[in-house]
């Protein structure tokens, strides 16, 4: 028997991408390979083996469902989203939020994520008042966004969300933490970094501007100049992203 115990930084079941999938059916294809090649111009730019094997369409496929080497191949997830969303949720309740789990911003744009997030916390927040005004709630989210990079600075998808998020919660009783659960954040040092209703002002009275470092893609330099980066180092896991966003009343 095949047993695969895994780490998982993939969304659920999609694990035949995580290291390659070495003990699972491949889902894609040679004729995938190919078509991708060739539509970034890639066939001239490999190695003269591999780029032979495109041109003379020699690639092997790799093996599929159904395969008999499977047979008696099994597949373990010992830490995935899952868990980590279990995990975070229960932190959010024992600290006395009222915490909502949301998986939808997967792969979206990060100004998208940041509308579609704030716009939830804030209903859930109006839901509280009504029942219990005391309670603060919170919003979880997991998975990895979109975030291109259109400058020459220093950050991550992670940092980025963030500083998407600061103009949007101005003034208001929220605070924003987003970070990479393997401790790195694009090619910054930090996880990520975190900013609340204060950070606009913060950053305006410290010269700084939310436009400028977002059209260099510097979040990590606009955090790490008001103390907010957060830094854990490697942890040695990879679970995707982590996306916290909490709203206490007035």
């Amino acid at each position: 028997m095949k047993l695969t115990l895994a780490i998982s930084d993939v969304p659920p079941g999609q694990e035949s991408a995580l290291a390659s999938g070495p003990t699972l059916p491949d889902p894609t294809t040679v004729s995938d390979a190919e078509r991708v090649a060739s539509k970034y111009n890639l066939i001239e730019k490999l190695p003269p083996l591999l780029r032979n094997a495109f041109e003379q369409h020699t690639l092997r496929e790799t093996p599929k469902m159904g395969d008999p080497i499977f047979a008696r191949a099994n597949l373990v997830v010992v830490l995935g989203a899952h868990e980590l969303m279990h995990a975070a949720h229960h932190s959010c309740e024992r600290e006395g939020y009222v915490c909502v789990c949301d998986n939808a911003t997967d792969n979206w744009p990060i100004e998208k994520a940041a509308d579609h997030l704030l716009l939830l916390l804030m209903a859930q927040l109006k839901v509280q008042n009504d029942t219990n005004p005391r309670r603060p709630v919170a919003i979880l989210a997991d998975g990895e966004l979109s975030s291109p990079v259109t400058g020459n600075g220093i950050g991550g998808r992670n940092s980025a969300f963030v500083l998407a998020c600061v103009p949007k919660i101005a003034g208001r009783n929220i605070t924003v933490l987003s970070a990479g659960t393997d401790g790195i954040d694009g090619n910054s040092p930090a996880a990520g970094a975190v900013a609340d209703g204060q950070t606009l002002a913060r950053c305006q009275a410290a010269g700084l501007d939310v436009g400028d470092f977002m059209q260099r893609s510097d979040a990590y330099n606009f955090f790490a100049r008001l103390g907010d980066e957060v830094t854990t180092g490697p942890t040695g896991n990879n679970l995707r992203d982590l996306r916290v966003l909490v709203a206490h009343h007035k």
